[in-house]
Parts: C-alpha cells; sequence; structure tokens
C-alpha cells in the first residue's frame, strides 16, 4: 500500500528544501524526494557567492544546510528518481518512484533546469574552473581577467553587458555572421567599449593545468583552427546558448511558456488543481538561488492552502 503525505516535494534543490522548510513549519508532513545530492544543480558549484547572509561556501554546502534546516523543522527526505505523477479516483496525486510509490494530498515540483552546453571538448573537465553557466552567479570571480561568451542570442549580449562591468574585455564568440538577439540588445553591447565579437566563430576546445591556459578556434567560415594561449587563470567561458527546463515529468499536467518553462499563477499553482511548480522549471526572467528559494517558500504556502480548503 502507498504511503500517504500531507504533501511531497519533487526536487531537493533551493526551491525544494524551502518548500519543504515552510511546509513543515505550517505543521504538513512533508517529503521531499530528490535523486542526486542535496542543492540540486548548485550542487556542482565551486563556491556561491550571492545568496544573502553567507558571503560564500560552496554550494555542496548550501544544499546541505538547506536540508538539514528543512528536517529540523520536521521535513523528510527520500533519496529515488520520480518516474510518474498521476491522480486517482480520490483526487490525490500518485507519485511513483523507482523505489516506491506514494500518494499526496498536494506536489511540489521544483525540479530546476539544465545550462546548455557548448559542446567543446574539455568543457565538463573545466567546469567551475574556468567554465561557467551564469554571469551573475560567477562573474566577481573574473574582476579584472578576460572573458569569451559563447552565444548569439539575447541571453549572452546580456550575460556580456553584464560581466562588460567586471571583467577586463569581453569578447563574444558567435557562430553564425550576426546576432540572433535583437538589433537594440546587439546595438547597446557593440557600444560597449570593452566588448568585442568573433562572428563565424565557434570554440572547439579548452586545455590546462588546474585552469584553463588554451583555447581552440574555429573560423566556421574556412575551418581552420587555432591555438590561444593565456596566462593559467586570467580568462574564463560563460556558456550562454539557454536553459533546458526540466519540465517532461510535469508536461501533461500544465501549460508551458515561450522558454520552454512552466507557467503558474503568482502563489506558483498550475492549471491543475493542487499541482505547484517552483524555481527554475518555471518561466521566468532571472534563474538564481533566492529567486527558487522565494518560490519554494510561496509554493509551500500556496499548498498549505489548497490542503485546509480540501480538507
Amino acid at each position: 500500500m502507498a504511503t500517504t503525505h500531507d504533501l511531497i516535494v519533487i526536487g531537493g534543490g533551493p526551491a525544494g528544501y524551502s518548500a519543504a522548510l515552510y511546509a513543515a513549519r505550517a505543521s504538513l508532513d512533508v517529503l521531499v524526494l530528490e535523486h542526486g545530492m542535496p542543492g540540486g544543480q548548485i550542487a556542482t558549484s565551486d563556491v556561491i557567492d550571492n545568496y544573502p547572509g553567507i558571503p560564500s561556501c560552496s554550494g555542496a554546502e548550501l544544499g546541505q544546510k538547506m536540508q538539514a534546516h528543512a528536517e529540523q523543522a520536521g521535513a523528510h527526505s527520500a533519496y529515488g528518481s520520480v518516474q510518474s505523477i498521476e491522480i486517482d479516483d480520490s483526487g490525490s496525486f500518485v507519485i511513483t518512484t523507482d523505489i516506491e510509490q506514494l500518494t499526496a494530498r498536494a506536489v511540489i515540483v521544483a525540479t530546476g533546469a539544465t545550462p546548455r552546453q557548448g559542446g567543446f571538448a574539455g568543457e565538463n573537465a573545466f567546469r567551475g574552473r574556468g567554465v561557467s553557466y551564469c554571469a551573475t552567479c560567477d562573474g566577481m570571480f573574473y574582476r579584472g581577467k578576460r572573458v569569451f561568451i559563447i552565444g548569439g542570442g539575447n541571453s549572452a549580449v546580456e550575460e556580456a553587458l553584464y560581466l562588460s562591468n567586471i571583467a577586463s574585455s569581453v569578447e563574444l564568440v558567435v557562430r553564425r555572421d550576426e546576432f540572433r538577439a535583437s538589433r537594440g540588445m546587439a546595438d547597446r553591447l557593440l557600444a560597449r567599449e570593452n566588448i568585442s565579437v568573433r562572428y563565424q566563430t565557434s570554440i572547439t576546445d579548452v586545455d590546462g593545468e588546474t585552469f584553463i591556459n588554451a583555447i581552440t578556434f574555429r573560423d566556421n567560415a574556412t575551418g581552420e583552427t587555432h591555438i590561444e594561449r593565456f596566462d593559467e587563470g586570467s580568462v574564463g567561458i560563460f556558456v550562454a546558448v539557454g536553459h533546458d527546463p526540466a519540465t517532461a515529468l510535469v508536461e501533461p499536467l500544465v501549460d508551458l511558456g515561450a522558454d520552454g518553462g512552466v507557467l503558474t499563477d503568482d502563489g506558483m499553482a498550475t492549471r491543475t488543481p493542487g499541482l505547484f511548480c517552483a524555481g527554475d522549471m518555471r518561466s521566468k526572467t532571472l534563474r538564481q538561488v533566492i529567486t527558487a528559494a522565494s518560490d519554494g517558500a510561496i509554493a509551500a504556502m500556496s499548498a498549505y492552502q489548497y490542503i485546509e480548503q480540501h480538507n
């Protein structure tokens, strides 16, 4: 027989554990399901330095602190991969994992979003050691340094404009001969003195010891490649080719926005009563630890009100 909870939270990142904390403080029986490390995607970050009140800590440490805080308040955690979310004849949610089947009166899904990769050799090896995916997260580590940004859309231009106030120089690496970004955004970028653009160019390989010290560029028009070398730790690459919200689990039950994220109301409610979504999987403009945590708190209070109304 399936174990029943008031609320099940799917995803143990900042949104999930923020939701669990607030739900537990409201005296709900809440279970968090996570398939990896506590903290979700932030657990892969070497340093988090933009979460208020915590000047600097590793992503793994912050995730563990969030888990511990929620569990101290009475939340429970379990590990497993969620296979499906269904609704039974009584209106309860049935959650099937690779280990067991659970039921809940309400569900908060906080499965995050994954940054798309640049697809060059050495990308994973140097992630967090010269390769980054978020300027507002990691930009401060490149103060006074030289940075390259892969991408030609609005998000890449926004990253470039942000980093131009921090880095000594910013170069966009655009694989085509023009931007995909709007003309207004491109004009703002080209007016910035310390920003330049390499059109019809791709990065194919990075190398180094502890940090990147060599980048291989390819001319997409001719196919020719060349290597540029740098002082170790003096250069960084930001991949800005978009994010993929992790929505596959809920797509039959929700509506999606133009960015592929889940559409919710201000209370994080989806079109399915009792199902709430929070964090980076939502359709939103800023995907950060603090906005995910905020979403989670709101979703928990909305779930509490939903459960109270359906007693």
